[in-house]
């Protein structure tokens, strides 16, 4: 699937905040909507294209995480972090209804609704990142402290060490 990203809503967010942004082109593999492989298309290494995690915790209700794609999150360090016993990944039936985004096209900006939001420490080692735009086949090339901004992230450190 190519054709021209659209404007997304994560990028009209970007735009009204003032935040620079580049919008990044790949190709979908419907059967790979793995982050190394956006990584792969975009010829990037894949600790800096970021996938969007949506959670549920028994306390703490929804919430998202952003990491690197070469990396695996940390499910009970998430759950202390979040003052929660358990958190698991909601289900990809529930991501639309929750975030407006399909799966493979979850953009941690301009969710239905702005729920809380933790970044990956390690995106601070870097001059820019990567993360979906809100469409499959699209991607957000952006300074990891407008994300911050943009997404009223909180920095943890949210993988498998």
């Amino acid at each position: 699937m190519w054709g021209i990203v659209k404007k997304t809503n994560a990028a009209r967010l970007l735009d009204s905040l003032g935040i620079t942004y580049e919008l990044l082109e790949y190709h979908v593999d419907e059967e790979d909507l793995s982050a190394e492989h956006v990584a792969l298309e975009l010829n990037l290494p894949a600790e800096q294209v970021f996938k969007t995690m949506v959670l549920r915790g028994e306390r703490s209700g929804v919430f998202v995480c952003c990491i690197p794609g070469s990396e695996e999150l940390n499910l009970k360090g998430v759950a202390r972090i979040t003052a929660n016993k358990k958190v698991d990944l909601v289900s990809t039936k529930e991501i639309v209804g929750l975030t407006g985004y399909v799966r493979g096209g979850c953009s941690p900006l301009a969710m239905k609704k702005q729920y809380p939001t933790f970044l990956d420490a390690s995106a601070l080692s870097f001059d820019f990142i990567v993360v979906s735009a809100g469409v499959r086949g699209g991607q957000i090339r952006l300074a990891p402290q407008d994300l911050i901004i943009a997404s009223k992230a909180t920095i943890e450190e949210l993988t498998i060490l």
